[in-house]
């Protein structure tokens, strides 16, 4: 049986958050938005995240839990999703990548992956 096409889009927008970061304590916030869109023809759920954020010190975290700021959105296809959300690193520098867990409508779990992303201090990098 044809499951239909599982296609879910990632854009990601980051923006450094001077206000609440400290670069005299290693502390530097960022902030992220990202749009989810279904651009396949069935409909999902976006299950679970999963996310390996990496600093200038080689440093890793990873984050994992249950959908996004509280939510687990169902999509329907042409549907979209966005949300705002951050990370705090000790560098100026770091990067971001992972995954959406997400269940089609007949139960199927497929991953959508996060292509990584960079997040930087305005003016770090050349």
């Amino acid at each position: 049986m044809d499951e239909g096409r599982f296609d879910i889009g990632i854009e990601v927008i980051t923006d450094y958050v001077s206000e609440q970061s400290e670069p005299s304590a290693d502390r530097y916030v960022f902030a992220y938005t990202i749009t989810i869109t279904n651009n396949g023809n069935v409909p999902a759920r976006l299950i679970s995240r999963h996310w390996i954020i990496t600093d200038a010190n080689g440093k890793v975290q990873e984050v994992s839990g249950d959908g996004v700021v509280g939510e687990q959105p169902y999509l329907n296809p042409g549907e979209e999703f966005r949300y705002s959300s951050g990370a705090v690193l000790e560098t100026p520098v770091g990067a971001m990548q992972g995954l959406y867990r997400m269940e089609s409508e007949s139960g199927v779990n497929f991953d959508a992956p996060i292509a990584p992303f960079t997040l930087a201090v305005p003016g770090v990098l050349h």
